[in-house]
């Protein structure tokens, strides 16, 4: 089950020449690859590139169609390795993972696959993110390319140049016998637009063929003598051979080349940025008319000397913009340069950000620094200062109207400052959503925690990391996807504690099982491993997984965990199926970290995704509702009356439906806990309440919607009851009443 349907974008897919085709960028490569006449598609999900892999897995009729093979990989890994169809036949294929993660767990593969080349076209799509928004280290897959000899596309961020990169990316794997790699930004996968479809291909030799009709060629095999040839053959014959294709097809563009004595090079996904800046300077219009020349390397790597060489005759200078460290473009066109002993000056990372996204705001900053300096727009006036305002919480309402920026008698730069909004407005850290499962886990180990003191937590890739944030504060180290086991190999000894390892379900099969649990197995660990099943790969948009308990008509699930596990040789497993049951989880926490049982011990704590089940379940509720039909919804509050304003509840939960409220006593003075209407049941608080030993002020309740006859009955009853008892306290206190 994905985050959405994509109903609608697969009936785009089918769409013939000269149709027009509307959406996403990634959608639009996806098509691309239809018309490409791709054989084979493989990856592994993940922001930003999620939706190609969700497409393509509710388009099975469609691929059948064109007898083309589709697999959700195991792993990157398992996608790169994948490209192997492509060595010996003339096989287009397709990877598809989140980069720079994907691309380093794929890394083997890929070296492997650019040594010995290919002869079917190769495309890798790799999704980056340098944004602040981006949950992963920020790396470029540029270095990649250069370490292993891949070509590197980077379009222009629109559809027609989006869909021609594809085809021309397969055209150059093929040009060159070299894997090609196109990289798409967040943005670009986002992007909206519109290209002219061409109709799909069914490739020009299948799957099936090559099954048929095998071949082998040892050259192409990763083993001396042919290790060292392969290089040889890569720098005299693939490089060049890539080389004249960008010419010949002009993959680069050039744009008002001549219009100035200054220019500037970037990257093609940049170039939107790059044209909303100069459109802030008055240098460009929303069509895309530079008055500064332009040169777009949508082939980001190799470089073409010829090229630069050309763009750079009779320019002072040029800017290079490449997003992300280090300046791997800038330090090419800096060697070009020096080779062909020109005059221009070169700049880029000492006018622009060294690292991080490169946003409008950054861009427009660094274009003006360089094009100032060489007098292509005046030089940015001096602002005068600007007034500050005394914060109101100062100042009383009399004072504060006497001091109105529109009063004669108003401050100005003797004022206190206002302070900015980092430290006036508290930070929101990513935390779990509501009713998440994999809550109670973490409030379960804070609980253990009081009695026998911290442990050493080694974190793992997924919504499970959030338990290194408030409140839970939660892990020490995390060093990848499904790691989260080998992450603590080292903290392996005797001693008065163990370490705690925790990795999802989607990392177990990632790479975990063997890397993690099987890796304790053969080392006789002692550690406590915690496997989060949530039912999917929730943090990549609930896809599903060979322990998912969805009935999945092209995929194998319903294996489990715990089978897996003991099939690798563990002896301490325990499954809890329902991880709300904070006293089960804590108990069984308790246990596997003093057990005197030895070797590693697992525990497997299970329950859906919330997230996933709200999807399912809503669309439910709302059309029985619509029936007319009785629907009942439990919720949880909290009785300020009762509630102590210890707020316990809240730090051991964290729960985005609790909140607090004035207290209603006028004699008390801390607010009250409560519970805000996006509440989903699931009871946690309630749970936290009781295990906390805190007051019993949580209640649940039910809300009925086109409620029986029975139930209409049932609520009078109470109504007399809970009346009657109310009137009885109300004039007991008036008796005592003095």
């Amino acid at each position: 089950m994905a985050e959405r349907s994509f109903v609608e974008e697969v009936g785009k897919l089918r769409l013939g020449d000269g149709e027009l085709f509307s959406g996403e960028g990634i959608l639009a490569v996806t098509k691309a690859l239809l018309e490409s006449g791709v054989a084979y598609v493989a990856g592994y999900q993940g922001a930003p590139i999620s939706h190609l892999m969700d497409v393509l897995a509710d388009a099975q009729d469609i691929l059948t169609e064109h007898g083309i093979r589709f697999e959700n990989s195991a792993s990157e890994a398992t996608a790169a390795a994948t490209l192997a169809a492509s060595v010996n036949y003339p096989l287009r294929g397709a990877v598809t993972f989140k980069a720079t993660v994907g691309t380093n767990v794929a890394s083997d593969a890929l070296a492997n696959l650019a040594s010995g080349g290919v002869l079917g076209g190769a495309l890798i799509i790799v999704g980056e993110d340098y944004g602040e928004g981006s949950s992963i280290m920020q790396e470029r897959s540029h270095a990649f390319a250069m370490k292993s000899q891949i070509w590197l596309l980077d379009p222009r961020p629109n559809l027609p140049s989006i869909v021609q990169a594809v085809k021309d990316g397969f055209e150059l794997s093929e040009a060159s016998s070299t894997p090609v790699m196109l990289q798409m930004r967040i943005r670009a996968c986002h992007v909206h637009g519109q290209f002219i479809a061409s109709a799909n291909r069914r490739p020009a030799f299948t799957v099936k063929d090559a099954l048929e009709n095998p071949t082998r060629d040892v050259d192409r095999i990763v083993l001396p003598p042919a290790s060292f040839l392969h290089e040889k053959e890569k720098v005299q014959q693939r490089w060049p051979a890539a080389i004249r294709f960008i010419q010949a097809r002009k993959l680069n563009e050039f744009f008002s080349e001549d219009a100035a004595d200054v220019g500037i090079a970037v990257q093609g996904g940049a170039y939107n940025t790059l044209i909303r800046a100069l459109g802030k300077l008055g240098l460009a219009d929303v069509y895309g008319e530079s008055t500064i020349p332009l040169y777009v390397m949508n082939v980001a790597y190799p470089l073409v000397d010829a090229e630069f060489e050309r763009f750079c005759r009779g320019k002072r200078a040029l800017l290079v913009i490449e997003e992300g460290q280090p300046n791997f473009v800038e330090q090419n066109v800096a060697s070009i340069l020096r080779t062909l002993q020109s005059d221009t000056v070169l700049h880029g990372k000492d006018v622009l950000p060294m690292a991080g996204e490169y946003t409008t705001a950054t861009v427009l900053a660094g274009v003006r620094a360089f094009l100032e300096r060489y007098g292509h727009v005046d030089p940015q006036p001096v602002e005068a200062p600007t007034r500050k305002v005394i914060p109101v919480v100062a100042v009383s309402a009399g004072a504060q109207a006497a001091l109105s920026p529109l009063s004669p008698q108003a401050p100005r730069d003797d004022a206190l400052p206002v302070p900015s909004l980092d430290q006036t407005v508290h930070a929101r850290p990513p935390g779990f959503c509501t009713g998440c499962p994999e809550r109670p886990i973490f409030t379960a180990m804070k609980l253990v925690e009081r009695e026998l003191g911290a442990h050493h937590v080694s974190a793992d890739i997924g919504c499970h990391l959030f338990s290194i944030l408030p409140p839970f504060n939660l892990g020490n180290t995390t060093m990848g996807y499904g790691l989260g086991a080998a992450g603590a190999a080292a903290l392996n000894a005797p001693a008065g504690k163990r370490a705690i390892a925790v990795m999802g379900d989607g990392g177990f099969w990632h790479n975990g099982l063997t890397s993690g649990i099987a890796n304790a197995v053969f080392n006789r660990s002692d550690n406590l491993t915690i496997i989060v099943d949530n039912n999917y790969t929730s943090a990549t948009g609930g896809q599903d997984i060979p322990s998912s308990n969805a009935r999945n008509p092209t995929r194998s699930t319903g294996h489990e965990i715990e089978r897996a596990v003991r099939g690798v040789g563990v002896e301490w497993v325990r499954t809890i199926r329902h991880t709300y049951d904070l006293k089960t989880m804590t108990a069984t926490l308790r246990e596997a970290l003093t057990t005197s049982a030895p070797g590693p011990k697992v525990l497997i704590a299970q329950s859906e995704c919330m997230l996933n089940r709200q999807r399912r379940e809503k669309p439910k509720v709302r059309k029985a509702l619509a029936a007319g039909e009785r629907v009942v919804r439990e919720r949880f509050g909290v009785d300020p009356d009762t509630c102590t304003g210890d707020h316990s509840c809240i730090r051991l939960s964290g729960c985005p439906s609790l909140s607090i409220r004035p207290n209603p006593d006028p004699l008390r003075r801390d607010p009250v806990a409560t519970v805000v209407d996006s509440c989903v049941g699931c009871g946690l608080c309630g749970e936290v309440a009781h295990a906390a030993v805190l007051c019993p002020s949580f209640y649940r309740a039910q809300l009925i919607s086109n409620p029986s006859g029975w139930d209409r009955l049932r609520q009078r009853v109470r109504d007399v009851v809970i009346g009657w008892l109310q009137r009885r306290d109300a004039a007991r206190r008036a008796k005592y009443a003095f």
